[in-house]
């Protein structure tokens, strides 16, 4: 009887231990999980100039006119002007412009210029529907966004371009590769337009 209540002992002691590891080791890996969500914050947070640009309705500051690089015209006395595409050294490319109401009645913005990925739209009017395509590297790249599915363009403005209005734009996307020196912009509404990256 000593022997089997030793046996059991050590059975319950062994148990025991075993327990108490693994709820240590969940506990670590959670541990670690959660620094691992608080340095994407972190970075998340690092970027937040580009994320509160996405949230005002101007874009940021106005870019200069005085250059266009691009000017299509879509229906309705609409006109898309790209005044600049611009890498940073955090990879990214920046598109700024405007998009002009040219004609005599108020210009409806089309629920298309949101993009068709629903989390996208669901967020609030936007520009995430802009992409750009290098067609050498036959590559497309889309409207980055944040960890709340935000697009890192102009958001949040009226739905409607008042008669000789205009609104102000940016967008931010992946840069292309530094040997890509010009990129096609496509945006519903409008044809494709090809400008140079600086």
């Amino acid at each position: 009887m000593t022997a089997r209540y030793v046996r059991n002992v050590r059975r319950t002691g062994a148990a025991a231990f075993l327990a108490a590891t693994l709820t240590f080791s969940l506990a670590a890996c959670g541990g670690d999980d959660g620094a691992g969500s608080q340095d994407k914050g972190s970075s998340s947070s690092a970027k937040s100039p580009s994320t509160e640009k996405a949230k005002t309705k101007s874009g940021g500051a106005a870019p200069d006119t005085g250059t266009i690089l691009a000017s299509v015209k879509g229906d309705a006395g609409i006109e898309m002007v790209i005044n600049s595409a611009t890498r940073d050294s955090g990879g990214f490319l920046t598109v700024n412009g405007q998009i002009k109401n040219t004609g005599s009645e108020d210009y409806t913005t089309p629920l298309q210029w949101s993009g068709a990925e629903e989390a996208v739209a669901a967020t609030d009017r936007s520009l995430a529907g802009m992409t750009l395509v290098d067609a050498k590297a036959k590559k497309r790249y889309y409207v980055l966004r944040d960890t709340d599915n935000r697009p890192l363009t102009t958001s949040g403005f009226d739905p409607s371009i008042e008669a000789g209005g205009a609104l102000t734009f940016f967008a931010q996307f992946p840069a292309p590769d530094l040997s890509t020196h010009e990129v096609g912009l496509q945006f519903p509404g409008f044809p494709n337009a090809t400008i140079a990256i600086s």
